[in-house]
């Protein structure tokens, strides 16, 4: 069965992340997953299994009468049982590309909350329109779902699909040979980010955070793992110009962060807007405890005060203050570490995920016969 995803790119992300761990997952069951891009490649193509089955459309700015009649030639050329958009710009042009849905089934994901911009009357009407030409739409987390149900959006047409981890592969490891493989010192205390340096990622916050905890314990170490983002200049300049650049750790891109993960003693997630965070997944499964911001679909994956933990992060003091009272007990850090683990092996499978893909895959393509 053929199933043709549109991306904007394949740039390191979040979602991006996603598309990539549920194509791994699908090739060995009968998929063969095709890839469009409407702007650029990006790094994650290589982690496809096949990276050759990706186009590049290839999108300057702004709205394209010409990506959406090239994402038209291909889907005519390939004829995928089942078109799959991600997020709303990829919504818009294969819409328009499947002449509305009529051409192909279509089913579209949304992987993030909705920012203000996407709250506006104007944007949610277009959401409205295209969702229309879906067969299926689908969230990654429940509130998310809850979300577009109270703002009026059709029950029967949205469903949730959490994201699924590789627990095989992210797993908990040796933290010395971890730091000794990054560079990092061996009895450093590491509080880490890893992704996007999105605005909504608050880096600038975990900062902050870091200047109080920093001059108080010697010990303790900011690592930053990840590239690209409208907020990266901004953040290093910050980091640089800090009273404690020293012991602040840059590892930019990892294509493979499980040995960022296996360093840490906590990951800290300061972001105000997420679906389901595979940062936080792929920590948890390598027995890392995560401390989120409270409201961003981090509540589906930790019980807090259980197996990590979620509060209010707005400001610098209150990051500090959390993670100055965790890093005080060791003890409960192991524990939430342990049970996070376990969470993963018994929730966040790709297994399970690859399952339900499939599930609708087939039930959209039946339907369109």
């Amino acid at each position: 069965m053929k199933i043709l995803l549109v991306v904007n790119s394949l740039d390191p992300g979040g979602m991006e992340n996603g598309v990539v761990n549920m194509t791994r997952a699908l090739e060995p069951r009968g998929f063969e997953v095709q890839v469009a891009c409407l702007e650029r490649r990006g790094a994650f193509a290589e982690r496809l299994p096949h990276p050759e089955r990706v186009t590049v459309l290839g999108k300057a700015d702004g709205f394209s009468p010409r990506a959406a009649l090239q994402l038209a030639r291909e889907i005519f050329h390939l004829r995928p049982a089942v078109v799959h958009s991600h997020n709303l710009g990829a919504l818009i042009y294969a819409s328009l590309a499947t002449a509305g849905g009529h051409r192909a089934a279509l089913l579209h994901g949304e992987h993030s909350q909705l920012t203000a911009d996407e709250l506006t009357p104007r944007r949610l009407r277009q959401r409205r329109w295209l969702y229309r030409a879906c067969r299926a739409v689908h969230t990654v987390a429940h509130p998310m779902r809850v979300e577009l149900l109270a703002l009026g959006f059709s029950a029967d047409k949205i469903s949730v699909i959490p994201n699924g981890v590789d627990t095989a592969h992210f797993a908990p490891g040796d933290r010395a040979a971890a730091r000794r493989a990054l560079a990092l010192p061996a009895d450093a205390v590491c509080i880490g980010i890893v992704g996007r340096f999105g605005l909504f990622k608050r880096h600038e916050i975990l900062l902050g955070a870091f200047d109080e905890i920093a001059a108080r314990l010697p010990a303790a170490h900011l690592v930053i793992a990840g590239t690209g983002g409208p907020a990266e200049a901004a953040v290093r300049a910050r980091a640089q110009a800090g009273p404690h650049a020293a012991r602040t750790h840059w590892l930019g891109f990892q294509s493979d962060p499980r040995a960022c993960y296996q360093a840490l003693d906590v990951l800290a997630i300061p972001s105000v807007n997420e679906g389901l965070s595979n940062v936080a997944l792929e920590a948890m499964a390598c027995g890392i405890p995560v401390l989120a911001n409270t409201g961003c679909g981090h509540e589906r994956i930790i019980a807090s005060a259980d197996d990590g933990l979620i509060a209010d992060l707005a400001t610098p003091a209150a990051l500090a203050a959390q993670l100055t009272a965790l890093l005080a007990q060791p003890e409960r850090l192991a524990d939430f570490g342990a049970k996070a683990r376990a969470k993963m092996l018994r929730d966040f499978s790709l297994g399970a995920m690859a399952d339900a893909y499939e599930r609708l895959y087939r039930s959209l393509a039946v339907s369109a016969r």
